[in-house]
């Protein structure tokens, strides 16, 4: 079983990504943290498969632990789980070796493919030696066949997520906002929000002047 440790300041998002993880009899959370001072202390004394990390955090965002434990050749692996979406981040976490990256919201069908890509790469080099076919599994893209929604979402859900980011201004909305508008949800419309910008219809950026936590606005692709 992989020993799993969470480090995410929110504890919302805390106890989504330890249920998430612990509906994988593969995995088990051994430690959650809230900044990353704390998890580095943590990681220092104990041993740990995989940090399951976010960005924005007090005293130690996640790209600063992440260096820390490969500067002390920490043996663990990171899926990231942030709102951190700008392409500086992205960029730097990659080349520091992140199993996965995804971007809140997040469904739990996107978490369960990133256990299951850090899966393979623990299969995969499990060995002395790694064939040349293990090795096409890891790094070959992804299938490219079944774009259909995802089960359960409503063409006229659809429709009503679409007028409503049709008129939307330049700079998008959040979804707390479409949400007043459409008589649906938060979670609902973050859900059919994600899918449209999945299907590369719409786009989402983070708004990082609110004078508080960051805010994802969402706009359709001109």
């Amino acid at each position: 079983m992989y020993r799993v440790v969470i480090v995410e300041d929110d504890p919302m998002v805390s106890l989504l990504n330890r249920t998430f993880t612990e509906k994988d009899s593969r995995f088990h959370v051994v430690q959650t943290c809230s900044d990353g001072r704390a998890a580095l202390e943590w990681l220092s004394h104990n041993p740990a498969d995989l940090v399951i990390l976010d960005v924005y955090m007090p005293l130690c965002t996640g790209v600063e632990l992440l260096r820390a434990l490969r500067a002390q050749a920490i043996p663990v692996d990171a899926i990231m789980v942030t709102a951190a979406n700008d392409a500086a981040s992205v960029d730097t976490l990659l080349k520091m070796g992140v199993v996965d990256y995804l971007v809140k919201p997040f469904t739990y069908e996107r978490f369960q493919q990133a256990l299951d890509t850090f899966c393979r790469h623990k299969e995969a080099v499990h060995g002395q030696a790694v064939t040349q076919g293990e090795l096409d599994k890891l790094f070959a893209p992804p299938d490219s066949g079944d774009r259909s929604a995802p089960k359960g979402l409503q063409e006229s859900t659809l429709k009503l997520i679409r007028d409503c980011l049709h008129a939307a201004p330049a700079q998008g909305l959040p979804s707390e906002a479409i949400s007043k508008q459409t008589n649906l949800s938060v979670v609902t419309v973050r859900r059919y929000a994600n899918y449209l910008v999945e299907r590369g219809e719409a786009c989402s950026t983070v708004n990082y002047d609110t004078g508080g936590r960051p805010c994802r606005l969402y706009q359709l692709k001109k």
